[in-house]
């Protein structure tokens, strides 16, 4: 009896550690599970870490690039080239992470990339830096020159206006001035013969003699005289398609000649023929040569 007893409660016993070693490899097996999952958590959450960190690092590269841009530099092609290598890896990058389609194996590549890509942005922005400091320098040596340039202009301004005004004075110091200048007044015969008149009811033509004072400055050479005559009314006797210019403006005139001047004390004289009768009064006449009044005179017809 007693024999039976004790198989009995060696196969209970059995059963017991049975069930202890397996609830102790279940409980290993949670425990196992467990801690791997966390540690899959702990990579997913560090991964995710990373590419917003990766992310972040990227903008901020095309930030820098685009700053560097908006300096307006002409960039040099290497510099050019570059920076389209750099933004397409950028885009590229970009895309990358916003489809969370980098493994650990991409996202350390994508780490070496980024590296790769603040390098480049650190020498291309000292470059960029070295450009706009040479650009400061040249912007100063060109306004440096303008002022120059500007500077010499109104000096060269200034000069051509004195030797204007220089050759201005000598033109009027070398122009032809009349002296003894007188009018006569004349009837003309058939046969041709002039005879002096007072009266302005016999007379046809008008002479004025005038001679030239010396002048060491005037050009011994052939002269333009033009004659000007006006009616006791005051109005220019002239023919409208006779102009010319003096004293500054363009005026019409009546009669004109060309006189050779040799600083002779040669006498010369301009004839007029009246085309309609004289009237009673005073008559002026005004010569001019070498664009400036040259002498003046009057006659009165009784």
């Amino acid at each position: 009896m007693s024999n039976q007893t004790d198989s009995v409660n060696k196969g209970d016993r059995n059963k017991i550690y049975f069930l202890i070693v397996v609830i102790v490899a279940l409980l290993g097996t949670n425990a196992y599970l467990y801690i791997k999952d966390e540690q899959q958590n702990g990579r997913f959450v560090t991964i995710n870490t990373e590419k917003d960190r990766l992310k972040l690092e990227v903008e901020k590269i095309e930030v820098e690039l685009d700053k560097a841009n908006n300096l307006n530099l002409v960039l040099t092609g290497k510099l050019q080239e570059e920076q389209t290598s750099a933004r397409q890896k950028i885009a590229e990058l970009k895309l990358a992470l916003e489809q969370g389609s980098l493994t650990e194996e991409n996202l350390a590549a994508a780490q070496r990339e980024v590296r790769e890509l603040r390098e480049f942005v650190n020498t291309h922005n000292e470059q960029i830096s070295f450009l706009e400091q040479e650009n400061v320098s040249l912007k100063t040596q060109r306004d440096r020159l303008r002022d120059l340039a500007n500077a010499e202009s109104l000096k060269a301004e200034e000069l051509s206006k004195k030797n204007a005004e220089l050759n201005a004075k000598v033109k009027t110091g070398a122009s032809l001035k009349a002296n003894n200048v007188q009018i006569f007044a004349y009837k003309v015969k058939t046969s041709g013969k002039n005879i002096e008149v007072t009266k302005a009811s016999s007379a046809k033509k008008l002479s004025v003699r005038f001679g030239i004072v010396t002048n060491p400055l005037a050009e011994k050479n052939y002269h333009k005289v033009y004659l000007r005559i006006f009616d006791p009314a005051g109005n220019l006797v002239a023919n409208g398609n006779n102009m010319f210019e003096a004293d500054g403006q363009e005026m019409q005139y009546t009669l004109s000649t060309s006189i050779s001047y040799n600083d002779d004390n040669t006498t010369y004289t301009m004839d007029w023929v009246n085309p309609n009768n004289f009237i009673k009064g005073d008559y002026s006449v005004i010569l001019y040569t070498d664009g400036s009044t040259m002498g003046k005179a009057s006659i009165t017809l009784r």
